[in-house]
C-alpha cells in the first residue's frame, strides 16, 4: 500500500534570499528552487538555505515552553468526554522541570499551574483511574505521590487558559515520599488494571512495588524485585492482567515478572544489542510489546513467541541516535509512535506491506514534486522535526490522532493530517 510521507515540522528548503510581494515579476531574477523532503543524518544544508514546516501536513500544530526544560510528562484523562473529534480540543497534562537550581523545579498541571518540587523530576505519571493522583520520580533518588485534584478542578473552573497561577508556584506536602531507592531512577508505571498499584524502578536495578491502602496511603515494599544487572530504564504493567509487569534495562534484556511468585523475573530475554531504553505494552493486542534502544532501534515482540526463544516479530533501524520514548496508539492496535535523539518523532503502521507496483507509481508522482527519497520504510506514516532533543511522547486517550511531546525546547501538540482521516481539518 503505498502513502504520502509527510515530513512536515521542518520539511522543504527554501533560498532565504527569495522574496514576495516586492510589486515585480521574480521569475526572470530568481531562480525556482524544487523543494525536496529533508532526511536529518543524510542531507545538508547548502549555504543560503533554510528549513520550513509544511502546515499542510498537520491538522493542528501548537508549540510552547513553560520556562524549563521538561524530561517526562503525562496526559490527564478529562471529563470532556471521548473520541473528541471536533475543534476547539482542551488538553490537560501534567510536567516536571529540569531547572538550573533543585529548588526552582516545579511539577506544571497545565492549564496551567505549578507545585513545588525539589529535584529535576525524571519522570511523572499520572494514574489511569484516578487521574488527579501522580508519581513523579525525582533525580535525589525519592518517588513521590501527589494529589493534584484542586488543582484540577480549578482549572476546570476557569474560562480563561493560564488566569488562575500561572505565574505562582503552590507549596504542597506530597502524599507520599518514598526514600527507599538506593539511587535515583526512571522507570515507573501504574496498574491500569488494579487502581493504586504502582512500581518504581531505579539505576542501582531495585525495583519496588507499591500497593494502595486507602485512596492517600500505600505499603511500599521494602524488598526488592531484582533481576537485571544494570538500571532499570522503564517498566510497563499488562494491560489485562493485574500481576504482571515488564521491565528493560540498560544490560540490554526485558523481564516478565509475576508479583505472586517472588522476587525474581518469571522470564527474561535479550532484546537488543545496546541499553533498553524504554518500552510500551499494547492495550489492544496484550501478546505485543515494543522497545527501544539506545542504538537508535526498535523491535516489536509477541510473547506467544517466548518458548520458541526468539520474541521479535519487526525490527526497525531508521532513527540515528538512541530511541528516547515509545508508545503504542491507544486507538489503533497496529500504529506507534516514536522520538528519538536524531530531533526526529516518527509514527508507524505496522499493518503496512510494500506494494512494488504502488510504490513505483508513488515515487514517479511524489519525485517530480517533492524530490522524495527511496528508502523510506513503508511502516513509516509520518515524520515531525523541529524540536530540539526529544525526551518523551504521548498519544492522548481521549482524542484520536493527537501526539504531545516534550523536548530540551518546549512542548509541542500535533495533530497529522494523514493520522487520522475521519477528524476535521478546519483547526489549527
Amino acid at each position: 500500500m503505498a502513502r504520502t510521507i509527510k515530513n512536515p515540522k521542518k520539511a522543504k528548503r527554501k533560498n532565504k534570499g527569495s522574496k514576495k510581494g516586492d510589486g515585480a515579476s521574480t521569475s526572470a531574477s530568481v531562480p525556482k528552487f524544487q523543494p525536496r523532503v529533508w532526511q536529518p543524518g543524510v542531507d545538508e544544508l547548502e549555504e543560503g538555505e533554510e528549513l520550513q514546516c509544511d502546515p499542510s501536513a498537520y491538522n493542528s500544530l501548537h508549540a510552547f515552553h513553560i520556562g524549563w526544560p521538561c524530561l517526562s510528562f503525562d496526559i490527564v484523562r478529562d471529563s470532556l468526554g471521548s473520541d473528541r473529534k471536533d475543534f476547539p480540543h482542551t488538553v490537560y497534562f501534567v510536567a516536571g522541570t529540569q531547572a538550573e537550581k533543585p529548588s526552582w523545579n516545579s511539577i506544571g498541571v497545565f492549564k496551567l499551574r505549578k507545585v513545588a518540587h525539589h529535584g529535576c523530576v525524571n519522570r511523572i505519571r499520572a494514574m489511569t483511574q484516578n487521574p488527579h493522583i501522580c508519581a513523579s520520580w525525582a533525580d535525589s533518588g525519592h518517588v513521590q505521590v501527589w494529589d493534584f485534584s484542586s488543582h484540577l478542578n480549578a482549572l476546570a473552573e476557569s474560562e480563561t487558559e493560564g488566569t488562575q497561577g500561572a505565574s505562582a508556584v503552590f507549596n504542597q506536602a506530597p502524599l507520599v515520599n518514598f526514600r527507599g531507592h538506593k539511587d535515583e531512577g526512571y522507570a515507573i508505571d501504574w496498574s491500569p488494571v488494579v487502581p493504586g498499584r504502582l512500581v518504581t524502578g531505579d539505576c542501582k536495578n531495585c525495583i519496588h512495588l507499591w500497593e494502595p491502602t486507602s485512596g492517600s496511603t500505600w505499603n511500599v515494599d521494602a524488598t526488592p524485585f531484582i533481576g537485571h544487572s544494570a538500571s532499570v530504564e522503564d517498566l510497563q504493567w499488562s494491560p489485562t492482567e493485574p500481576h504482571a509487569f515488564v521491565s528493560c534495562s540498560v544490560d540490554g534484556t526485558i523481564a516478565i515478572w509475576d508479583i505472586r511468585i517472588g522476587k525474581s523475573p518469571a522470564a527474561s530475554f535479550k532484546a537488543h544489542d545496546a541499553d533498553v531504553n524504554v518500552i510500551s505494552w499494547n492495550r489492544q493486542a496484550s501478546c505485543m510489546l515494543a522497545s527501544g534502544s539506545d542504538d537508535g532501534t526498535f523491535s516489536i515482540h509477541d510473547f506467544r513467541l517466548l518458548k520458541d526463544g526468539n520474541t521479535v516479530v519487526a525490527h526497525f533501524k531508521y532513527h540515528k541516535y538512541p530511541v528516547t520514548s515509545i508508545e503504542w496508539s491507544p486507538h489503533e492496535a497496529s500504529t506507534l509512535a516514536v522520538s528519538s535523539a536524531d530531533n526526529q518523532l516518527t509514527i508507524w503502521d505496522l499493518s503496512l506491506e510494500k506494494d512494488e507496483e504502488e510504490e513505483a507509481e508513488f515515487k514517479a508522482q511524489t519525485k517530480e514534486e517533492v524530490n522524495a527519497p527511496d528508502d523510506l520504510p513503508p511502516q513509516l506514516l509520518f515524520v515531525h522535526q523541529g524540536q530540539k532533543d526529544l525526551k518523551e511522547l504521548h498519544w492522548h486517550t481521549q482524542i484520536p490522532g493527537m501526539v504531545v511531546s516534550t523536548a530540551a525546547d518546549g512542548f509541542n501538540i500535533l495533530m497529522p493530517s494523514n493520522i487520522q482521516s475521519t477528524l476535521p481539518s478546519n483547526g489549527s
